[in-house]
């Protein structure tokens, strides 16, 4: 399955049901918990416009953290824009920008662990400092782009029964 609603689909279950931050499920990666200044809106297909994350609100010099364990694949400027991305179980990728890494390509790292600072300079930020937080399944050349909200462990996951 691609995402976490549809494995959860099959269930045929339709109560509310509250969730353990565990597999995929994130959390936030600034503290406290942000504004969100700008929500997800998944571009169809996949090559159109959009906006491919969520922009939350924070200030310049917050700490990033890792919203979930996992591999450090890029810490470097990505078309002019400092990026970091992280590789997790299952094929889920998480990007945070515009954030000055205190990470390296390769390096292994925990749920809550320091990625860097925000940086101010996000496109259509309404305040001091946005931070771009993405959510991916698969490959970059084929990855289907989630809402990183809809993965947060207190997001609660209401599962309904299918179709019949």
């Amino acid at each position: 399955m691609k995402t976490l609603a549809a494995a959860l689909a099959v269930t045929a279950l339709a109560w509310p049901v509250t969730a353990r931050a565990e597999g995929t499920r994130l959390q936030w990666p600034v503290i406290p918990r942000p504004t969100v200044t700008r929500t997800f809106d998944a571009p169809s297909p996949n090559w159109n416009r959009g906006h491919r994350g969520v922009d939350l609100a924070g200030t310049t010099g917050q700490p990033v953290y890792a919203a979930g364990p996992g591999t450090v694949v890029f810490a470097g400027v990505l078309a002019g824009r400092p990026v970091v991305s992280i590789a997790h179980a299952g094929g889920l990728h998480t990007s945070y920008e515009p954030v000055r890494a205190t990470v390296r390509r390769g390096q292994v790292v925990t749920s809550g662990q320091l990625l860097g600072e925000l940086m101010a300079g996000h496109a259509g930020c309404p305040v001091a400092a946005c931070l771009h937080w993405g959510a991916m399944w698969g490959p970059a050349a084929r990855a289907d782009y989630v809402d990183p909200l809809g993965l947060l462990a207190e997001t609660p996951i209401r599962l309904k029964p299918l179709a019949g």
